[in-house]
């Protein structure tokens, strides 16, 4: 069997993310999120520059995206966790800017957990059904 092609791969992605639900969608985005955060501290400790700001800057693009879709009167959590957004933002703009490992891991601390509780309530059995 031949490997696929990257084509081939996009456009599974792309169709993966076109046919997900809002909650699979949000699990896919915080999963990357907490991706490119590992991978940006990981190239700020060894030195690597170019890559770390390629992984923040994606990471602050998903960051963004999550904060502008986040509708603050939904429910009563929402506006905190838009300053979370906001806070993590502006932490992950510094970090790029100071070349900062910690400031990246902080803001990974604060986004694995949220991620997590994400993905248990999107796996529970009421949001199944």
């Amino acid at each position: 069997m031949t490997s696929p092609t990257p084509a081939m791969r996009e456009r599974y992605l792309a169709d993966s993310i076109a046919t997900a639900s809002p909650a699979k969608l949000l699990m896919m985005l915080l999963d990357r999120l907490v991706l490119d955060l590992t991978r940006g501290e990981q190239a700020l400790l060894a030195g690597n520059r170019p890559e770390a700001r390629e992984n923040l800057l994606h990471a602050q693009d998903i960051v963004m995206e999550l904060h502008t879709t986040l509708d603050v009167n939904v429910w009563e959590g929402a506006a905190d966790l838009a300053r979370l957004y906001a806070y993590v933002t502006t932490e992950l703009i510094n970090a790029n800017v100071q070349g900062d490992a910690v400031k990246v891991r902080q803001c990974r601390d604060l986004m694995e957990p949220l991620r997590d509780t994400w993905r248990e309530a999107a796996l529970a059995p009421s949001a199944a059904g």
